[in-house]
C-alpha cells in the first residue's frame, strides 16, 4: 500500500490529457491508495449502461466520474492558488502537518 499526497477533500488540477481537460480543477471525492487512484468531481467522465436494481433506480446511460492515476494532478494551495508539491513540517508535539512548498502555508 503506497502513501498518497492528496486526501478527500482536496482541491486538485488536472496536469496531463486533453488541452479542453488539462488545468481542470476540482474536489477529491475519493481515494484509493491502494490503487494509488483518485475520484474528482467533474474530471475524467465516464459513461455507464446501468440496469434498475430496484424499483425507483435510475436506469439508462448515465454519466460518472471514473478514477485517474493520482500522479496527473497536483494539490492546489488554498492561500496562493497555484498547483504546488507537498512538504511535511513536524511540529515540537510530534504532529506532522502538510505545507505548500512554494508559499509555506499549512494545508
Amino acid at each position: 500500500m503506497s502513501k498518497l499526497h492528496i486526501k478527500t477533500g482536496d482541491t486538485v488540477v488536472l496536469l496531463t490529457g486533453d488541452a479542453k481537460d488539462r488545468k481542470k480543477t476540482g474536489k477529491v471525492l475519493e481515494v484509493s491508495p491502494k490503487e494509488s487512484k483518485v475520484i474528482v468531481e467533474g474530471l475524467n467522465k465516464v459513461k455507464k449502461h446501468v440496469k434498475p436494481r430496484k424499483a425507483g433506480d435510475p436506469s439508462g446511460i448515465i454519466e460518472t466520474e471514473s478514477a485517474i492515476y493520482a500522479c496527473k494532478v497536483q494539490l492546489v494551495c488554498p492561500k496562493c492558488k497555484k498547483p504546488t508539491r507537498v512538504g511535511t513540517k513536524i511540529n515540537e508535539d510530534g504532529t506532522k502537518n502538510r505545507v505548500c512548498k512554494k508559499c509555506g502555508e499549512t494545508f
